[in-house]
């Protein structure tokens, strides 16, 4: 079983991964984030490294996800393929920072990627405010990530609405995290979980 968790910048998607992970057994899957060699330099002139880093994440999504099938596990994967190719790159080019023809080529690769690859059994998506959002990449403080605009997040935002809204690959939930608390508070937590098996029952139905 493929389970995906898929949200903005600082939604909370690495956090749900480890506690997912942990309560049902599941293999989690990161970001690579830590060795990524572009993210400090993309963050710093966007233009330049733009089409360099989403072809790395493109590259290192496309590996997990043969892993994950390859594996016969059940796996938890922090951000999809699809967030990628739908709200990140699309979003560099509208902004004008990916030109016309590094966007048409990163596409050529995504749609040839995605034809050969299976969508997640469960996407589970983590809707945020902007106010959450900033705070929460305040909190956890990675230096790269202190010069993203409240612009850059909430046109992030809007694309991974209009996404969602129109998302028809597989089973999806939704999860409104300002009004969620799954560190601190076990109810909350518990009520992630409770909707989870729900959908999960389902799958095997």
């Amino acid at each position: 079983m493929h389970i995906a968790v898929a949200g903005n910048i600082g939604a909370g998607k690495t956090t749900l991964t480890n506690l997912l992970a942990k309560h049902y057994k599941w293999e989690a899957h990161f970001e690579d984030v830590v060795d990524n060699p572009y993210l400090d330099d993309f963050y710093t002139q966007m233009e330049r490294w733009s089409f360099n880093l989403q072809i790395y994440f493109l590259n290192s999504r496309y590996r997990q996800i043969l892993k994950i099938r390859e594996s016969g596990k059940s796996v938890i994967q922090d951000r999809t393929i699809y967030e990628d190719a739908h709200i990140f790159a699309p979003n560099l080019h509208a902004m004008g920072l990916m030109t016309n023809r590094d966007f048409e080529n990163y596409k050529g690769l995504f749609e040839l990627m995605e034809s050969l690859v299976q969508p997640p059994d469960l996407l589970i998506y983590l809707r945020s405010s902007i106010p959450n959002l900033v705070s929460q990449i305040h909190k956890r403080g990675r230096d790269y990530e202190n010069s993203i605009s409240i612009d850059y997040l909430s046109r992030l935002n809007e694309r991974y609405e209009a996404w969602v809204n129109t998302y028809e690959k597989g089973k999806l939930l939704i999860f409104d995290v300002d009004n969620l608390d799954f560190v601190d508070n076990p109810e909350d937590l518990g009520e992630v979980i409770n909707r989870i098996d729900g959908e999960i029952h389902g799958l095997f139905e």
